[in-house]
């Protein structure tokens, strides 16, 4: 076992660094050896997550480590190569189930056969706006047969643009067509922006707990990612300032609004206040503005206060239409939208011209404004059943935002929600513990509860059960 000297000097990543690097170097660890998982490794040294992260990236960076997609990390020979070149591991159903980054991506999406999936971050189906869809494709079959084949706009369809600038305007964001880019849904979008901004080494800000997607995309470009704690009112500005102060980063991302995890979105003095920290300190925001349509209060986004001078403004379609159609979009003033064209080329060509036909079709439909107004509604009734659902098994909630998706919740008397949320896989319900959200990923009592898909009375028996055991 590594020695690691909490009281030392030298930060424990570069203890790391060292002690490894210098173990290969002693043949202690020989070429092709396989490391530890970063999982294992803090566990065993007792280190936080991050710290491992950032130790074996550095080792990737200085050429003793070789990082192999759904494998680990494995020893170089000095020279650089691998003598032996690891095999990823075969796909395992029997596999112990585990709460990583990974676990949305690559499990909830396959359904998992769980019977009650209050952990899950889509509306259900039967919410989508399935009718209007139904007869979208039916109006594009007759109409516009041409709009199932080719390639599309490189920026997006036109038309689609015109009406999101219109949107935008209703919103006070005032966005030329030629400011919008379309993409294959919100999180391409993220991907986009953070291929454009970041580069490996480089500090960002994010939402601390925050969405987990973007923490892995980060994580894979080389960003070294720093939390900015959530509020009832939206974000820590205290915490904000002395981020910025001592790491100086080059952009935010945040969900401003009903944000994923929390339910809580910013309020006007902080969105206010942050702008104004955003000019002094030179950073840019990237604004993930998903929910938008699920908000009935209307509040203003940042980009509207700004005018999309230091934010780039996110927004999708999946959420009030359906999560199949992949249609988001992002505003920027003009330049950034030029620059982002050839990377959007690059790494997926155009997006889906039948999906923004679509959309667009579904957008000029007299009934798409109603459809919305219900999901609001739904939602608000959701909201306050399941809140007194949760308080009445001794859940605490971190805020009641009644409107979006999602409640984040915690049991006093427990400290991991991982451990309870492994529980309930035994019982077939999907839960989704705090740690998924953290960018550091460690271990909280929070859950993110998606109220749409918790009206079900097992989810409540069983956490009354595993709530007043030891978990």
């Amino acid at each position: 076992m590594m020695f690691l000297d909490p009281g030392s000097q030298a930060p424990l990543v570069s203890q790391i660094v060292t002690g490894i690097s210098q173990a290969i170097k002693d043949q202690r660890l020989r070429p092709g050896s396989k490391l530890p998982s970063i999982r294992k490794f803090s566990q065993t040294h007792k280190v936080s997550h991050f710290t491992a992260v950032e130790a074996y990236d550095r080792l990737v960076a200085l050429g003793y480590l070789t990082p192999v997609r759904n494998a680990g990390f494995y020893v170089r020979d000095l020279g650089g190569t691998l003598s032996n070149e690891p095999q990823p591991p075969q796909a395992d159903d029997d596999n112990e189930f585990d709460f990583d980054a990974y676990l949305l991506l690559q499990k909830v999406f396959q359904g998992m056969d769980m019977d009650l999936r209050p952990g899950i971050g889509l509306l259900p189906e039967s919410w989508s706006d399935r009718d209007g869809v139904q007869r979208s494709l039916r109006a594009l079959a007759r109409s516009e047969p041409d709009s199932f084949c080719g390639y599309g706009n490189a920026k997006g369809n036109p038309k689609l643009r015109a009406r999101l600038a219109e949107k935008l305007a209703d919103t006070r964001i005032a966005a030329h067509p030629e400011q919008i880019l379309l993409t294959s849904g919100g999180s391409h979008a993220l991907d986009l922006m953070v291929r454009y901004l970041v580069q490996r080494g480089d500090t960002v800000l994010v939402d601390e707990p925050g969405y987990h997607n973007l923490f892995l995309n980060l994580r894979l470009q080389g960003a070294r990612l720093i939390g900015v704690p959530r509020t009832r009112d939206g974000i820590d500005l205290t915490a904000l300032e002395a981020l910025l102060q001592l790491h100086k980063p080059k952009v935010f991302f945040t969900n401003t609004r009903l944000q994923c995890p929390t339910g809580t979105s910013l309020s006007l003095a902080v969105a206010h206040r942050l702008l104004q920290l955003a000019e002094k300190h030179d950073f840019l925001i990237v604004e993930n503005d998903i929910y938008a349509d699920l908000d009935p209060s209307g509040q203003q986004a940042l980009a509207g206060m700004d005018q999309l001078s230091r934010v780039v403004y996110i927004g999708s379609f999946s959420k009030t239409i359906a999560p199949a159609l992949r249609v988001g979009f992002i505003a920027a003033h003009a330049e950034l939208i030029e620059e982002l064209v050839p990377l959007k080329l690059v790494s997926g060509l155009t997006s889906s011209q039948l999906a923004e036909e679509l959309v667009l079709d579904v957008l000029l439909q007299g009934r798409h404004r109603k459809h919305v107004k219900q999901l609001q509604e739904q939602l608000a009734q959701a909201h306050e059943s399941v809140a007194r659902r949760l308080e009445g098994v001794g859940m605490e909630l971190f805020t009641e935002p009644r409107a979006g998706l999602f409640l984040w919740a915690r049991h006093p008397t427990l400290e991991d929600s991982t451990t309870l949320a492994m529980q309930a896989r035994e019982e077939r319900i999907l839960l989704a513990p705090g740690q998924l959200f953290m960018p550091d990923a460690r271990v909280v009592p929070w859950l993110r509860f998606n109220v749409a898909h918790s009206e079900d009375e097992r989810i409540y028996r069983f956490l009354e059960r595993g709530t007043t055991t030891k978990v």
